[in-house]
């Protein structure tokens, strides 16, 4: 190799045509290659220079043989190597110490009996880095809360080695009693994912993660990654544009769109009949205002199948015995059904111990929203929300009354019982909501109730007295008004029942089954005006309750073709547990020529929206089977299965809960005027002040506007005033004359 390498340098320096100095060939084992042709000076680097301090390790060290939590009493007597953090430090004498080195899922007790080891270890900060070899020794007394083998050994230390030294005083130190506030924790995020229970929910989510994969591969799915960077379309939230360097002919700057979904892609991969069952763990984006427990990016199980039902199935067809439960699932797609309550079924066996039985309940969303006043109900607590025509002792002529009456809205009702509405600031309560009043029981209006509240005094309702009272004294009745025909996901009663549960369960006056209550929710309303998520893109139309491409019931096709929207359902199911939505899907419309009047007719949309459309139409008419799927909430599922209060506990690197910025990357960030004039954009920042200003002077006119029109009104108001007492002066004289007028008959 060395002769060759000789041959190629005298070739190359007796070539005339190359102008090479003989100063940037190095020599047969030079290490140093000058680069003649850089332009650029570098400045001289400074030599290193150490600070004072334990130094980090560098070079060969011991290979560790085992980790921390695999030790047992099994290993007594072996010699291991065990690395780990340096969590505790005690000395007990001059001649022995003890440590405690930690993983991110175990500790174990270090014994040193060397002066110098015990030491360099006592002058280590905590949170360093270490590297111990010794000999495993079973424990003379067990540690404190023994839970696994690891606990009832310790390690008799023949050598360490200070792998990396943390820093003498840290943001704060994971692991311990005291927890440090959530904002110093998001921002040193890397710190606090040494503690225990984060560490443990990572690990769980990619367990659960392992789980989805094996079953659906098991079930002839096949896992498809989709485009992230796609063209922005108006199905659904904001999104998030990302600029490019291609701008359009016109010189218009073009972007991509982060996906809210991989829905369109996922139906073109159905269409186009090579995947039958698509899935994949997909990352998706939604450029959503700050909003409890969301996150911009987040995570969903996606899954579609092509030849789903597309109406209900047929109960007498089932062949385990399971008709009677098959049979309220009244709406197409119940292979996705099947195939989500199998995977549910299997997580939570694998992953809790637990053995779900049976199908998972269903619930059409007008009945949820009559009786629970929301459409993801938490039914492990029974409380109610129902229109008053419900109410057990009207009587008869009032439910007369109630089922003439003929005004879109109506009054519902809830009641609290005695024993828990002790525990509740009811004036509080009524003060956090002006849609809604209460009633406090007594022994004198357990039938009169109804005439104490303005909601319910006008309707002149009166219960029969001969039946048994519907409340007792000292319950409280709460009552709001509402459309009679459920729109949205909450009504007021709804959201104030969610609100009760959680103040009566930190009381402990509500004990709230740890058996998960899973629920499908069904037969939603294809279309609505009620989405406050999509009114920014909707500006007065239609919206899709779920997404433009479920199909509706097969029942309300003809009110649809018809132009009767407002009762038409769609074939969309929601997935429930424990009052929290963990997943969402429909069967899909395949019809292109249905498809295309919804967009253009009902959802309205113009012709640059409908363009973005345009190659899902195109695949639909070249034959694509009828098809459905759903999309469970990665990051959501993980967290109800961690017991966790927020999502943000299950993800490794969170965005912030309200404003979606990222303590630990500072994303997002401000860039240069240089680089935004690359993506044929500017910066608002010189343009700002002046709208500001312009702002500023129109405010300054319209007060005096102001000004000027109370001036007016004050004019006005005191010559109507003037006229008014013209006018009564009048009426008073004319009153005098007839007085005198009679007095001279």
């Amino acid at each position: 190799m060395s002769l060759i390498r000789s041959r190629a340098i005298r070739n190359l320096r007796a070539c005339p045509k190359c102008s090479v100095s003989p100063r940037v060939i190095p020599t047969v084992g030079s290490r140093i290659i000058s680069r003649a042709n850089s332009t650029v000076t570098p400045r001289d680097i400074k030599p290193y220079v150490p600070k004072p301090g334990p130094k980090a390790h560098h070079g060969p060290r011991a290979r560790t043989t085992h980790d921390i939590q695999d030790l047992s009493p099994a290993l007594e007597g072996q010699k291991v190597v065990i690395a780990g953090w340096l969590f505790s430090q005690r000395r007990a004498s001059e001649n022995l110490h003890f440590f405690t080195l930690r993983s991110s899922s175990s500790s174990v007790q270090l014994v040193s009996r060397e002066k110098d080891s015990s030491q360099d270890l006592m002058n280590w900060p905590l949170e360093s880095v270490v590297l111990a070899e010794g000999v495993v020794k079973g424990r003379k007394q067990k540690a404190k809360g023994a839970s696994s083998p690891v606990d009832e050994v310790e390690i008799d230390l023949s050598k360490i080695t200070l792998l990396n030294p943390a820093d003498a005083q840290l943001p704060f130190y994971p692991n311990r009693p005291e927890v440090a506030n959530e904002d110093l924790r998001n921002q040193h995020r890397y710190l606090d994912l040494r503690r225990a229970e984060l560490a443990d929910n990572l690990k769980t989510r990619s367990k659960v993660a392992h789980i989805v994969r094996n079953y659906l591969y098991d079930n002839g799915f096949t896992e498809v990654e989709t485009p992230v960077l796609l063209n922005s379309s108006p199905e659904g939230a904001r999104e998030f544009l990302v600029p490019t360097r291609t701008p359009s002919p016109d010189g218009s700057p073009r972007f991509y769109a982060l996906p809210q979904s991989p829905q369109q892609p996922k139906q073109l991969l159905i269409s186009s009949g090579a995947i039958p069952r698509y899935y994949q763990i997909a990352k998706c984006f939604r450029d959503e205002d700050g909003r409890k427990d969301r996150q911009p990016e987040f995570t969903q199980i996606d899954l579609e199948m092509a030849f789903v039902d597309g109406s209900a199935p047929n109960a007498a067809a089932a062949k385990d015995g399971s008709a009677g439960m098959r049979s309220t699932w009244a709406i197409g797609g119940s292979q996705i059904r099947e195939i989500i309550e199998g995977l549910v079924k299997k997580i939570w066996k694998d992953v809790k111990g637990v053995e779900l039985e049976g199908w998972f309940r269903v619930m059409p969303y007008d009945v949820a929203m009559d009786v629970y006043g929301s459409d993801k109900p938490d039914t492990r607590f029974e409380m109610y929300t129902l229109p008053i025509g419900y109410y057990p002792t009207l009587s008869d002529a009032s439910l007369d009354k109630i089922l003439l009456d003929q005004s879109p809205s109506t009054v519902e009702f809830m009641i609290v019982p005695a024993h828990q509405a002790e525990g509740l600031d009811i004036p509080s309560l009524a003060r956090s909501s002006q849609s809604i009043d209460y009633i406090k029981i007594t022994d004198q209006n357990i039938y009169t109730w109804q005439n104490e509240s303005v909601l319910t005094a006008p309707i002149g309702l009166e219960q029969d007295k001969s039946l048994p009272a519907g409340v007792k004294p000292g319950d409280v009745v709460w009552v709001s008004r509402r459309k009679k025909i459920a729109e949205g996901g909450w009504t007021h009663l709804g959201r104030l029942r969610v609100q009760i549960s959680e103040i009566l369960a930190s009381k402990g006056l509500m004990t709230l089954t740890t058996q998960p209550h899973f629920l499908w929710i069904t037969q939603f309303p294809l279309f609505t005006l009620a989405d406050e998520d999509k009114a920014q893109l909707s500006k007065g139309r239609y919206a899709s309750t779920h997404h433009p491409f479920t199909s509706p019931m097969w029942e309300d096709l003809e009110d649809l073709k018809k132009g009767k929207v407002d009762g038409v359902r769609g074939q969309h199911y929601d997935l429930v547990l424990n009052g929290q939505e963990i997943g969402g899907g429909s069967v899909r419309i395949h019809d292109a020529e249905l498809q295309e009047w919804v967009m253009r007719e009902v959802l309205q949309l113009d012709d640059e929206e409908f363009g973005r459309f345009d190659h899902l139409l195109k695949a639909l008419r070249c034959g694509a089977p009828p098809h459905g799927g759903i999309a469970l909430g990665f990051d959501r599922l993980v967290s109800i299965l961690c017991e966790t209060k927020s999502i943000r506990e299950v993800i490794a690197f969170p965005k912030s809960g309200s404003s979606g910025i990222d303590p630990v990357f500072k994303s997002p960030s401000v860039s240069s005027d240089e680089v935004l004039r690359e993506y044929g954009l500017s910066s608002l920042k010189g343009l700002r002040k002046g709208v500001t200003e312009e702002v500023r002077q129109e405010e300054e006119v319209e007060e005096v506007e102001k000004e000027k029109d109370v001036i007016k009104e004050k004019i006005v108001d005191g010559d109507r005033e003037v006229r008014k007492t013209e006018k009564v002066l009048r009426e008073e004289e004319v009153r005098v004359d007839d007085e005198k007028v009679v007095e001279g008959r």
